[in-house]
């Protein structure tokens, strides 16, 4: 019998010494936190679950002021998510297959990829101020009242298009290698069959993209919940509380009043609501794929053994694919 060598094993130990300490201690150290209160001087009293019970309690001060953020946060990534895929999918598709012109598309659109978050805002700080910025200074002389750091819509207006043009990019990328991997076969049995382009869209382009889609959907969705540097670099989280996200709130609940039990518990169930969404995302998505591929399966097989034309069955057997 063959022994199985486990030394192996010895050269991940590294690996999960770095993570033990880079994720498991400071979490165990926030749980500690969020189940005690704290009056100064490092002196903790034990709480128990008291700053969660306020936390969802939209009745109660903190319970207000996370559920107010929360919406933010949903509203925000919804329309992030309305905007930057179908976006990122158009672009995908108008960018060229072959030629010199690819590496220079790849090149320009992973341009904004490469700009640090903070040095974003500063520069949409100063694009949309109405005094030396290009953006205000042109929208105001197009009579329409902007002003990002006064009007709430303009802040959000300011806040969405920033994010668009920063993280399209990511999902243009993913879905241009999504649409490399299609073999030329399929787009030949297209060609055989008459079909127009929505249709080979439809039935062969976008769902071979599914897969990317989904970690672009994830992305962008994780990325956009925990967005933090670039509101807070643009707006600080004004006017008011209407660009206040839950990250923002959380900083200026534990560095700005130093309230560690309340943040601690605020980070969790953060925290919690991120995979939480994450894990529906991810099943709604794959549920629905794999149902398509059934019923795709299920048609293709009917076709054949009615003895339908070979184009039809080429058509059912992509749809399968």
């Amino acid at each position: 019998m063959r022994t199985v060598n486990q030394k192996a094993w010895f050269l991940v130990l590294p690996v999960f010494a770095i993570v033990l300490f880079s994720a498991l201690l400071p979490l165990m150290t926030v749980v500690n936190y969020s189940v005690q209160d704290s009056f100064g001087n490092n002196q903790f009293f034990w709480n128990g679950i008291g700053w969660f019970q306020e936390l969802l309690d939209p009745s109660s001060q903190l319970g207000e002021r996370f559920f107010d953020s929360l919406w933010r946060n949903l509203l925000f990534s919804a329309v992030i998510l309305l905007i930057e895929v179908p976006l990122g999918i158009l672009v995908a598709l108008s960018m060229p297959r072959q030629g010199w012109t690819v590496a220079l598309s790849l090149v320009v659109m992973a341009l904004p990829l490469l700009i640090p978050w903070n040095v974003v805002g500063t520069i949409w700080q100063v694009f949309g101020r109405g005094d030396i910025g290009l953006l205000g200074y042109t929208v105001n002389r197009l009579g329409i009242d902007y002003n990002y750091t006064a009007s709430p819509l303009a802040a959000w207006t300011t806040i969405v298009v920033m994010d668009v043009w920063h993280w399209t990019s990511l999902v243009v990328l993913l879905s241009y290698a999504g649409l490399k991997s299609i073999p030329d076969a399929y787009y030949q049995a297209a060609r055989i069959d008459g079909a127009s382009r929505w249709a080979v869209f439809r039935t062969i382009q976008l769902p071979k993209m599914r897969r990317v889609l989904l970690i672009a959907v994830l992305l962008r969705f994780m990325d956009s919940f925990m967005i933090y540097t670039e509101p807070f670099v643009l707006t600080g989280g004004g006017p008011g509380n209407a660009t206040t996200f839950l990250s923002i709130d959380l900083v200026k609940l534990a560095l700005g009043q130093f309230d560690l039990g309340k943040a601690a518990a605020m980070s969790l169930v953060y925290n919690l609501i991120i995979l939480a969404m994450c894990w529906v995302f991810y099943t709604v998505m794959t549920n629905a794929d794999a149902d398509r591929r059934r019923t795709a399966i299920d048609e293709a097989a009917e076709a054949s053994a009615a003895g339908l034309p070979p184009a039809t069955t080429v058509e059912l057997d992509r749809r399968a694919a």
